[in-house]
C-alpha cells in the first residue's frame, strides 16, 4: 500500500474532522492504525477538530448548600429509601471485605530433620531455609507427600490459590 495524494488527502480531511486513527485506518482500507498514526506524524498533522464533548452535567449533592438534609421517600416500611444519584444499573457494589488470611507461621526445623543437599531424597521437603552462601544454610528436610516437594507446611506457602496472590498484591500495590 502507498500513500498517494489522494489517500493522503482523504486522511487530511477525516483527521481535521475528529475521526480516530481507527477510523481513518477503516476508512482508507488497506493501512493499520499505527499506520495513520504515523502517517499524521510525518505530515505533522497536530490541530484536529474535537469531537463535540457532551455538556458537563452539574453533580447532585445528597446536601443542599445551606446543610439542611434532604428527606428521603418513605419506604412501606416507613424507613427512608436510600437515595441514588445518576444510573446505577451497572453500579459495582462494594464487596465485603475478606477475611484476613492466616498467615502460616514458621515453622521451626529440628535439627534431627534438616537436609542437606545430599542427604535430600523423594519424600524428603526440599524447602531452602538461610542464605545458600552461609555454613547454616539447609533444606526442611520433613516428609513430603509423593509428587510434592515440599512438607504440608511449606506447599502452603508455596502454592497459594491465585485469588489470594491477587488480593495479596492489590493490597500491596493499593
Amino acid at each position: 500500500m502507498s500513500w498517494t495524494s489522494e489517500r493522503v488527502d482523504l486522511l487530511k480531511k477525516l483527521w481535521l474532522d475528529g475521526l480516530s486513527a481507527s477510523q481513518i485506518a477503516a476508512e482508507l482500507g488497506g493501512v493499520t492504525r499505527n499506520a495513520v498514526i504515523g502517517k499524521v506524524h510525518r505530515l505533522g498533522l497536530s490541530g484536529r477538530a474535537k469531537a463535540p464533548a457532551a455538556p458537563a452535567k452539574a453533580r447532585k449533592t445528597t446536601r443542599p448548600a445551606n446543610g439542611d438534609a434532604q428527606p428521603s421517600a418513605p419506604t412501606e416500611t416507613g424507613g427512608s429509601a436510600p437515595q441514588t444519584v445518576g444510573a446505577t444499573a451497572l453500579k459495582v457494589e462494594a464487596a465485603p471485605a475478606p477475611a484476613p488470611v492466616e498467615k502460616p507461621r514458621a515453622e521451626v526445623v529440628p535439627i534431627a530433620k534438616r537436609a542437606s543437599i545430599l542427604t535430600l531424597t523423594e519424600r524428603t521437603c526440599k524447602w531452602p531455609i538461610g542464605d545458600p552462601t552461609k555454613d547454616d544454610f539447609y533444606f526442611c528436610g520433613n516428609s513430603s507427600e509423593p509428587g510434592v516437594p515440599y512438607c504440608p507446611y511449606h506447599c502452603r506457602i508455596a502454592y497459594q490459590p491465585a485469588n489470594d496472590r491477587r488480593r495479596d498484591r492489590s493490597s500491596a500495590t493499593g
